[in-house]
């Protein structure tokens, strides 16, 4: 294990959905059936809470709105446990499909309905599917009008559902159309001669070998950089129902499930982590004004 895999700290999150919320099966289940589904975020968040404990890491929960309407307790409990609470939005749909008015009432109701159940600031947001892109800018003054700090939406790679491939690789002060500032943590990137390989979690932890993963992650250390990693509670529960869907859809959501706890297990050995609050604050990049002379990057 190299000396930079354990002295950096790493944001650890887990996006709070359901394995029929997923943007992938969008064509297949209709958001009004969700509520004839099996509920299992509930049992697999708690895996990864007790994992969590296992191995005395604090992470970043982004809770979707709808899970925390009808699960008040699990988003008490993984609060009660040391967790920073974040928002996922309300409905997971992709913001670039939402009019700006749909999106800021949405925003809104999930962070107040968070603050509610926590008792406290929630200060971070990420969008469905990382779906803040070219498209959909005006997202990021929205954010900002509604009282976020910081973001965790862009995927500076380039993708057939989401990406901004010129974007920043690491957190920076982001400066919106408006004049409004808020703190990026886009998702993580390895460099591959000159492409940028994801390698921030989810499908891609679980269709690259265990030690493709690690390299690219450890790569970002080696150079004195956090990153940042995902999943989903749906990803460490093989047992999932299998959803009629058309084959890639398939291969992305079911590829390797039966894989994915155990990876992590591994990543938890190799690296540390705190909470996206924890990595921004040692940075500096939150709790202190910005400077007028700092540099800014406009989106």
């Amino acid at each position: 294990m190299g000396r930079f895999e354990m002295t950096i700290q790493n944001a650890m999150t887990v996006d709070v959905e359901d394995f029929f919320h997923v943007s992938a099966f969008e064509k297949s289940i209709q958001r009004e059936d969700w509520g004839n589904f099996p509920l299992r975020v509930e049992k697999n968040t708690r895996l990864l809470l007790d994992l969590f404990d296992e191995h005395e890491i604090k992470a970043t929960f982004f809770v979707l709105g709808w899970v925390a309407e009808r699960s008040r307790q699990l988003i008490k409990e993984i609060a009660a446990r040391g967790h920073e609470v974040a928002s996922h939005g309300y409905s997971h749909q992709l913001i670039y499909n939402q009019t700006p008015e749909t999106f800021r009432e949405e925003t809104r109701r999930s962070k107040e309905l968070l603050e509610e159940i926590v008792q406290r600031p929630v200060r971070g947001y990420r969008a469905a599917s990382y779906s803040i892109t070219n498209q959909s800018r005006w997202a990021l003054d929205i954010l900002v009008e509604s009282g976020f700090e910081y973001d965790s939406s862009i995927f500076p790679v380039r993708h057939d559902r989401y990406g901004m491939p010129d974007t920043p690789r690491y957190p920076y002060h982001l400066e919106t159309s408006n004049g409004g500032r808020i703190v990026e943590f886009p998702l993580s990137t390895a460099k591959l001669f000159n492409y940028r390989l994801p390698i921030a979690g989810g499908g891609y932890f679980r269709l690259y070998p265990y030690w493709l993963s690690r390299a690219g992650l450890s790569q970002i250390n080696r150079q004195g950089r956090s990153f940042i990693f995902y999943l989903h509670p749906w990803e460490v529960d093989p047992a999932q129902p299998r959803i009629q869907a058309g084959w890639l859809s398939r291969f992305r959501h079911y590829n390797n499930l039966d894989k994915c706890e155990p990876r992590l297990r591994q990543l938890l050995k190799h690296f540390h982590f705190g909470t996206v609050l924890d990595v921004l604050k040692q940075q500096h990049l939150l709790d202190q004004a910005v400077k007028p002379n700092e540099p800014v990057v406009t989106n």
